[in-house]
């Protein structure tokens, strides 16, 4: 298992079309809200398991923070230590950037997964794209 910053077009490409089985196909989430203004500024990631990516996420760095979003693991490769590892090369580039905290916005389904590794609930129950959530974070 290996995740990468990804930066080549094929990389961006895996990335996005992991988030496109997750949540467009999956989890129903409009196109046009899965993929927003903010891809352009985002640092991405992508995991791979033998050569197939599996998994993805995308960064952003704010003044004092990053925050961590459109993480996600195909179906197949969920509790397998991805999502696990995503979020550690999230945590080691905000930290590299010089961010003391990694916030997200966790569907309340991956609560228990986030706390798990360090982050804590900060918010109430919301609601984005009609699926439930919570704000999280961890001080790195």
């Amino acid at each position: 298992m290996e995740v990468r910053n990804a930066t080549t077009e094929e990389e961006l490409k895996d990335a996005y079309n992991v988030r496109r089985k997750v949540f467009i196909e999956e989890q129903q989430v409009p196109e046009e809200i899965e993929v927003d203004e903010h891809e352009a500024e985002s640092i991405h990631f992508v995991a791979y398991d033998n050569g197939e990516a599996v998994g993805a996420g995308r960064l952003r760095v704010f003044e004092d923070y990053g925050k961590a979003e459109r993480v996600c693991v195909l179906a197949s490769h969920r509790k397998k230590g991805v999502g696990e590892l995503i979020m550690s090369k999230m945590e080691e580039r905000a930290q590299a950037e010089g961010k003391p905290v990694l916030k997200l916005n966790a569907q309340t389904h991956a609560e228990p997964f986030y706390k798990k590794i360090g982050y804590v609930t900060s918010s109430d129950l919301f609601y984005d794209a009609g699926i439930p959530h919570v704000a999280m974070k961890k001080e790195l």
